[in-house]
C-alpha cells in the first residue's frame, strides 16, 4: 500500500515506514506543500495512494466521495513521529486488511 502523508505529519515519517509501505510519499516531497485538500485528494487518487492524515477533513471527503483514494485517519492525538511510527507498525495487519478490502474507504487508527 502506497501512502501519501498529509502535511500535518512529519515528512521524515515516510523514511521510517518505507519498509512497510514502499512507494509512499509526503505531500511536501511531491510539490503539494500548503495545497488544499482537493488537490491532495486528486493527486492521491491519480497516483494510487491512500491518504494518511490526522485531519478530519479527509474523513469528511471519504464520506462524501468514497474511494479511491482510501483514507487512513490517525486519531492518535499529539504524538511524536517515533510514536506514530510505532502505532502504524502495531496496526500493520489492519493496514493490510484495509488495502485488500475492495469496499472499505476509510481506516481509523487509534493509539
Amino acid at each position: 500500500m502506497k501512502l501519501l502523508f498529509d502535511e500535518n505529519l512529519a515528512p521524515r515519517l515516510v523514511a521510517q515506514v518505507i519498509d512497510l509501505f514502499p512507494g509512499s510519499e509526503h505531500v511536501r516531497n511531491v510539490g503539494l506543500a500548503a495545497a488544499d485538500d482537493a488537490a491532495v485528494w486528486e493527486y492521491a487518487k491519480a497516483g494510487g495512494f491512500a491518504i494518511v492524515s490526522k485531519d478530519a477533513d479527509f474523513r469528511q471527503l471519504s464520506f462524501l466521495y468514497g474511494s479511491p483514494p482510501k483514507v487512513v485517519w490517525l486519531r492518535v492525538g499529539n504524538r511524536s513521529t517515533r510514536q506514530i511510527d510505532s502505532i502504524m507498525r502495531a496496526n500493520a495487519a489492519a493496514f493490510e486488511a484495509f488495502e485488500a478490502d475492495p469496499v472499505a474507504s476509510m481506516l481509523v487508527v487509534t493509539a
